[in-house]
């Protein structure tokens, strides 16, 4: 069988937002993956020369589903998004749960239930292409804030993410990576590697460059949020052997950084 690939567009939109077009060339399928930005989006894929027939919401904040009508308008695609929070997702027409598969073109995503950020929070992980796009589940040295969910259900997202091959290329939905960087550095002050990443971060950013995606791989590494079952750090947070404690006393420390 032909390897499958994916064609992803990456571009910047409102204030620190990514936006992102997947397109499958046998098919000819273009997936917007949430949007912030309908204007952008459209102009985008114009630019791209792709006509927008999927829109794949991770959840529904409406700097990720605030452009749904104007583009199902301007396109009539088809808009998928979670079922949890159907009634919040403007046009929904597919509704999905953790399990369920998305048929793009020859590319299939996968549906991981994700909440914490929001409780119907999924992201869609296409397994043949190493790739997952995550929302605001997780981010370069960071994750979302927990505004709806559980401290213990985040960590058990993150680590159903955790759990994807480590070669997987996430995309996140925000450059948060430099902010994210400056806490981090304060949680494991003798990581190697998060030092390495730290300097390469820093002259992207100084550069104009972007810091997502990132690799699963990498985030295991340095991300605190990821790393919230490691003995060491958990006995440095005050709660050794209990990762949702430890992840929880992290969490916590960001949001008051």
């Amino acid at each position: 069988m032909t390897n499958i690939t994916l064609d992803i567009h990456r571009f910047p939109c409102l204030n620190d937002n990514y936006g992102f077009l997947v397109h499958e060339h046998f098919s000819g399928e273009t997936a917007a993956i949430d949007t912030p930005d309908a204007e952008k989006y459209l102009a985008e894929a114009k630019r791209m020369g792709w006509h927008i027939t999927h829109i794949l919401n991770t959840h529904w904040h409406p700097d990720h589903a605030g452009g749904n009508l104007k583009i199902k308008e301007a396109t009539d695609c088809i808009i998928y998004g979670p079922a949890g929070e159907a009634e919040k997702i403007p046009g929904i027409d597919v509704h999905l749960s953790g399990g369920d598969t998305v048929e793009f073109g020859r590319a299939t995503a996968r549906v991981l239930d994700v909440p914490g950020h929001t409780l119907g929070h999924i992201a869609y992980h296409f397994a043949e292409q190493n790739t997952a796009f995550v929302g605001d589940a997780l981010f370069a040295l960071g994750c979302g804030r927990v505004f709806e969910g559980t401290m213990e259900m985040m960590w058990n997202s993150l680590s159903k993410l955790k759990a994807l091959p480590p070669e997987t290329t996430l995309y996140c939905a925000h450059e948060y990576t430099q902010a994210n960087a400056r806490f981090a550095e304060t949680i494991e002050t003798g990581n190697a590697d998060l030092a390495a990443y730290i300097k390469d971060i820093d002259a992207r950013r100084a550069k104009g460059q972007p810091t997502v995606p990132t690799r699963l791989e990498k985030e295991l590494a340095t991300n605190p949020f990821l790393r919230a079952d490691n003995p060491e750090l958990q006995s440095a947070m005050g709660h050794p052997g209990d990762a949702v404690a430890t992840f929880a006393e992290i969490r916590s420390r960001k949001d008051s950084f």
